[in-house]
């Protein structure tokens, strides 16, 4: 019994691993963009960015300083604090040198699909048909797949780890991610109104 339940543990987990390593990381082989997208994580509770909004952050702006888009949309609404993560940072992204009317906030979403959709409305108001996507590597998978539901040129690009982020935190996010994935592909997101239809 003991081997067949290890036997089971270990397909699944290369299943999982399999699906979560197989997840395509762009749509298009551009390298310039119309704008960055900045996927959304909690500030801190006293409004300042937390580390996790300043790996992703410090990324955008240094592909932002490389040409790769002239613009940055920064997401996120209040999911887990009372804090808007968008505004927040927003801020820190013109303290880094970004110029203000070249930042734009996305501050209603309140998870990784809304992100992605609130960004898009942003993108489809100016007229815009492409965007690099950066979050944590961990993360990025599960957020291709739900940039393959639109029709936008994109790819994802990761961050650096946040400077709180510990080895084995690391390890749990990406075990947490692959899950996710893992269920995603398996059997298809939940019925989501802010997820467009294939």
């Amino acid at each position: 019994m003991k081997r067949l339940l290890l036997f089971a543990f270990v397909l699944l987990a290369g299943a999982s691993y399999v699906s979560y390593t197989t997840v395509p990381t762009r749509n298009t082989d551009a390298t310039h963009f119309d704008t960055i997208i900045v996927l959304g994580v909690p500030a801190n509770k006293d409004g300042s960015a937390s580390p996790g909004e300043m790996a992703r952050v410090d990324e955008a702006v240094r592909e932002f300083h490389a040409g790769r888009a002239g613009h940055i949309i920064l997401s996120g609404g209040a999911a887990w604090t009372p804090v808007p993560e968008g505004p927040v940072m927003a801020k820190a992204a013109v303290a880094a040198g970004v110029p203000v009317e070249d930042v734009l906030i996305e501050d209603r979403s309140m998870n990784t699909v809304q992100n992605v959709y609130y960004s898009h409305e942003i993108m489809q108001q100016h007229g815009w048909t492409s965007a690099e996507v950066i979050s944590e590597a961990s993360h990025l998978p599960r957020a291709a797949l739900i940039l393959e539901r639109y029709g936008f040129q994109w790819r994802t690009h990761p961050c650096g780890w946040p400077s709180n982020k510990s080895v084995l935190g690391r390890a749990g996010w990406y075990t947490y991610e692959a899950l996710r994935v893992a269920g995603i592909r398996w059997f298809g997101f939940r019925p989501n109104s802010y997820l467009p239809s294939r």
